[in-house]
Parts: structure tokens; C-alpha cells; sequence
């Protein structure tokens, strides 16, 4: 069966520039695949880790080989990573972009390179970096495509068949919709509990719910901080109905009765959200065991689990005291956590 496409360039081979490139070899989607960033040491693992199958440091008369070009670098370097391929670029080529700021590169981009679709996938991790990359992070994830009057329809059919064929689920929106508000509620909850004098002992009890709900803000710093500043005034806009909202609920603590009606109306809202198996960030299930403050404890929990099967995804130490303390594990899916819990019950630690 043929690929889709020819060549396919990538241009920055990050965490997620990465994966899509990935994603693409696995699947067979391209002929070839070309990987471009300006470090050269990040091009030494993409050719390591058999990311791509040629990678440049610099743009040039390969770029016009291109059939699909996707734009992966960090987002204030969008705009003028695109003029300097404008030149190159082949009048039939398709381009897109996986940057989470939408409005403005949009804009810049869709001016310069031909058959350009703006896109991002909901997609990532807390661990950054190519070596990091891996296709599955795409599965079953929302790729938000941003079409305009300008989108020509070789554009649309192109980059939405590369999201489909990558196991993703195209859902188009206009490009001003795209904001990062779920972002600054997980700065400001995880700010509050910062700098609470009671610190350790929420941070102990902050388990499940909030960890899962705060989780985006794990991300890399400066990414998250270009997508807000660029989206700046989409997200005053959402603040303002934000604080609207919690100015209403602050009058509903007096009221029982309107508490739980607006309760109750959350309730069917949620429960109505579409399912999707892979959210922003990939789902984790957390089990929280107490652990005595004695040498060697964490290698006899991993050891114990290596035993028995279970991986680990992710170790948090959450408080260390004289006598005890707390460990945080992560596990894919609710199965390997149970399995889990009954390994280190039997081993003879404390879950609480």
C-alpha cells in the first residue's frame, strides 16, 4: 500500500515534533521523513532514536521535496521559522503546525506557505525533549484544527487525513476559540496551596481530585507562559466570566438550596462531556503509601511491583518525617494500581 504522503519534513523534533515524526514512521504514512532544528545535538537523537531518516540544520532546496511540512518549533518562533520557508516551499505542498497559540500564527502563516492548515494536539507530557517522543502520545487524542475562508480544501482533506491516519480526532474550531484557561486555574490552585502556611499537610491531602485537576500545570514553564502571553486577550475575556462565576458561587455558601442546584447543574454538564480516552495530559491512577523513613525502602517497593509485573509510570515523594513518610505512584491503567495496592499489602505497607 502506498503512503499518504512522499517526503515529510518536521521542523523541530521536541517532545511533540518528535512523536508526530514518529507517529508517521510507525504507521508508514511518508516515504521518507526529514527532521529540522538548529541543535545539533537534538539531531543526534532524532537520528538515534530513528525518529526520522534525515535531519538538516538548515532550510534549502530539500524543503521544496516536501509534500507536507509541519511547523513544530516553540511557538514564538513560528511566524519566522515560516518566512524562511516561504522560499522554499513547493506551490502544491501541504503545511500545518501543532502550536497551541492559534489565533496569531494563523495569521502569520497562512499568508506565507501554500495549503496551510493551522493545527494543535491535545497531547503531552511533563517530560520534555525528543528522547521523550513516542507515537502512541497521539492515539486517541482531540488534534483542534483551525480552518479559515482562506483554508483551501487540498489544505482541509491533506492535514485532516494525516490526523486521522495518526489515530487522532480532528475537531475544528475557529482560531480566536483556542485559549489556555484550564492552564492558569492549575497555576493558581497549585499557587494557593504553594503558599499556604499549612503547605505539607495539604499538598498530603491534595491527593486524587486536585492532582489530576492541576496536573497541566507539570508542563514545561516556558511553553505554557508563550501560549498564555499570545493568547492574552482571549484569556482576559475567559478570567473576567471566570470571576463572574465564582463571585456567584461565594453568594451561593449562604444558600443551601442555590448551592446545590448550581451543584447539580455541574453534575449534568460533566457528565454530558464526550469521552475521550486521552486528555491533555495522559491519564494516571494514583496510589499514595506510607513508608518508613529508613534506607533502601523506595528500591524494596520497586522491587517488590518489578516482581509482580506492574510498571510504574511515575514516583513522587510527598513528605518525609522522622518515623515516616509518603510515596505517590503512578500507574496507566486502574488494573496495574490494584495490583499494586494488593503487592505492597502483602509486602506489609500502609495504604491509606
Amino acid at each position: 500500500m502506498k503512503p499518504l504522503f512522499g517526503k515529510v519534513g518536521v521542523f523541530g523534533v521536541g517532545l511533540l515534533g518528535g512523536s508526530v515524526a514518529l507517529g508517521i514512521k510507525e504507521r508508514f504514512l511518508a516515504e521518507e521523513v526529514h527532521a529540522y532544528d538548529q541543535d545539533p545535538m537534538a539531531l543526534e537523537k532524532v537520528l538515534f532514536l530513528g525518529v526520522a531518516d534525515r535531519v538538516h540544520t538548515e532550510v534549502g532546496p530539500w524543503v521544496g521535496e516536501l509534500d507536507l511540512g509541519i511547523l513544530a518549533a516553540p511557538v514564538g518562533a513560528l511566524a519566522e521559522l515560516g518566512k524562511a520557508l516561504a522560499p522554499w516551499a513547493h506551490p502544491e505542498s501541504l503545511w500545518t503546525d501543532v502550536g497551541s497559540v492559534k489565533a496569531k500564527v494563523v495569521a502569520a502563516l497562512e499568508g506565507l506557505l501554500p495549503h496551510y492548515l493551522g493545527g494543535h494536539p491535545m497531547a503531552g507530557s511533563e517530560r520534555a525533549g525528543v528522547e521523550n517522543a513516542h507515537a502512541g502520545l497521539l492515539q486517541n487524542a482531540v488534534w483542534v484544527l483551525t480552518p479559515t475562508e482562506r483554508t483551501s480544501p487540498r489544505a482541509r482533506e491533506g492535514v485532516r487525513g494525516l490526523v486521522e491516519a495518526l489515530g487522532a480526532y480532528p475537531l475544528e474550531m475557529p482560531p480566536g476559540r483556542h485559549d489556555e484557561l484550564p492552564y492558569l486555574l492549575a497555576v493558581a490552585l497549585n499557587r494557593m496551596v504553594a503558599q499556604s502556611p499549612h503547605r505539607d499537610l495539604l499538598m498530603f491531602l491534595a491527593a486524587g481530585g486536585f492532582r489530576d485537576l492541576t496536573r497541566v500545570a507539570s508542563g514545561s514553564p516556558r511553553m505554557s507562559r508563550d501560549m498564555v502571553v499570545e493568547n492574552k486577550e482571549a484569556l482576559k475575556e475567559a478570567i473576567e466570566e471566570l470571576r463572574e462565576v465564582l463571585l456567584e458561587l461565594e453568594g451561593l455558601l449562604d444558600e443551601p438550596e442555590g448551592l446545590l442546584r448550581a451543584a447539580e447543574e455541574a453534575k449534568r454538564t460533566r457528565d454530558s462531556l464526550p469521552i475521550v480516552r486521552r486528555s491533555l495530559l495522559p491519564e494516571m491512577h494514583d496510589l499514595v503509601v506510607q513508608v518508613p523513613d529508613r534506607p533502601g525502602e523506595i528500591a524494596r517497593i520497586a522491587t517488590a511491583l518489578g516482581e509482580a509485573g506492574v510498571n510504574i509510570k511515575d514516583i513522587e515523594v510527598l513528605t518525609i518525617r522522622e518515623a515516616a513518610g509518603a510515596l505517590r505512584l503512578s500507574f496507566a491503567t486502574r488494573e496495574e494500581r490494584e495490583r499494586a495496592r494488593r503487592v505492597l499489602q502483602e509486602a506489609g505497607y500502609r495504604l491509606p
